[in-house]
């Protein structure tokens, strides 16, 4: 059972203001409800948004948690003035102080993409994830010599969720490639990855952890049985190594932690959240 409800409140896709609440949310051990209130962008909706909030007190007798990311100050101010819950105001918080240690007014952008049809970093995301989409599990090998980075490692490792995050979430071209029988019977990398090695990281993973996986997708087959699953990793390991490729475990990380572990190694400079 929740035991506290939260609300975030944006005026563009309120996507700032969940990853922010749910970060300092993380430091205790609750369970929140939480409500989504995006696209709250004028008073009238501001009105219906304070409406919502004071029922939920008024119900539950407790006040909620409201995270806003508001650069409306109309709209603010009827979240500021009617709200009965604790209200915290990113850009109260930290924009506002920041105007006055800098001497300059914020551009008050709604979202990271205020104007997505002049945004290059936008077009360069699509353009990311088409790649990636196109290079994921080793579809093709046209243009490699375009990604950013390739993932290799056996099937189930976490490639296709971590090149997708990539491309989403940094604007990076990620191909990835398992690593299969054929591989291990010829002792090296597939031949197309063999001119682009600098730029292929590794990741791997436990076999028990991967035997659970994979029991998920095709149960009690030879491809998810404990002693296969042992055998592949072993020798996708060992592929590395002789490789000189960089890898990881992805058995008890995140695929956030996971990227941000990539980029560091390979695109430093692209570490932008």
């Amino acid at each position: 059972m929740h035991t506290r409800t939260v609300f975030f409140v944006s005026d563009g896709t309120g996507i700032t203001a969940e990853t922010f609440g749910n970060a300092v949310l993380a430091q205790f051990e609750m369970k929140p409800r939480h409500v989504r209130l995006p696209f709250t962008d004028t008073v009238d909706k501001a009105h219906q948004a304070v409406r919502k909030i004071n029922h939920t007190a008024e119900i539950e007798g407790v006040r909620p948690i409201v995270f806003t990311t508001l650069a409306n100050m109309e709209v603010l101010e009827v979240i500021e003035t009617g709200c009965k819950g604790m209200l915290l105001d990113m850009f109260g918080t930290f924009v506002r102080p920041l105007e006055i240690e800098l001497a300059m007014k914020s551009n008050h952008r709604i979202g990271r993409f205020s104007d997505v049809s002049k945004s290059k970093e936008y077009d360069a995301r699509i353009q990311a994830i088409d790649f990636s989409l196109a290079h994921d599990d080793g579809q093709s090998n046209r243009d490699l010599e375009g990604a950013d980075v390739i993932l290799v490692g056996v099937s189930r490792s976490g490639k296709t969720p971590t090149s997708l995050y990539l491309a989403m979430q940094h604007g990076l071209k990620a191909a990835n490639y398992p690593l299969i029988p054929e591989d291990f019977e010829r002792r090296q990398l597939p031949p197309a990855l063999m001119p682009h090695r600098k730029k292929i990281f590794g990741l791997t993973i436990q076999p028990e952890r991967l035997s659970e996986i994979r029991n998920e997708r095709r149960p009690n087959s030879r491809y998810a049985s404990l002693e296969n699953c042992r055998h592949e990793v072993s020798e996708a390991e060992a592929m590395m190594r002789r490789a000189g490729i960089r890898w990881l475990s992805t058995t008890t990380k995140s695929i956030e932690e996971i990227a941000t572990t990539i980029l560091q190694e390979l695109r430093p400079e692209r570490l932008t959240y």
